[in-house]
């Protein structure tokens, strides 16, 4: 059931949320924050670009607006990292959870029925 592109897109996004949801609560600054935020845009990064691979909301594959996330998620997780070299704290952070609020979105639309996580889940 299901592709090699959704269940890799899956893996990665379930793991970039437990790891992204970690990461903001723990102490900021820190060497395991650094650590953890980089394994976590290379989760999310996975994940985004796989979701441009899955287009099974729409008859015959084209985009849905939950490609929309997926651009909103690169953009924001580009910005934080601007941000964040140049030493603009606050707005780095408020872009990471801007990016998980995205995440967290794009991951309850991907329960709606008829979804390939209704299907798993057996709803």
């Amino acid at each position: 059931m299901g592709s090699i592109t959704i269940w890799f897109h899956l893996s990665a996004a379930l793991a970039a949320i437990i790891l992204g949801l970690a990461n903001l609560l723990l102490s900021k600054g820190t060497g395991l924050h650094r650590i953890l935020g980089w394994l976590w845009i290379g989760l999310m990064v996975c994940a985004t670009l796989s979701s441009l691979l899955i287009r099974q909301v729409h008859p015959g594959g084209a985009w849905s607006w939950l490609h929309g996330l997926t651009i909103y998620t690169l953009l924001t997780m580009a910005s934080a990292m601007v941000a964040i070299g140049q030493g603009n704290v606050r707005r780095h952070g408020n872009c990471m959870k801007g990016t998980m609020v995205g995440a967290i979105a794009a991951g309850t639309a991907a329960l709606a029925p008829g979804r390939f996580l209704s299907e798993v889940l057996g709803y």
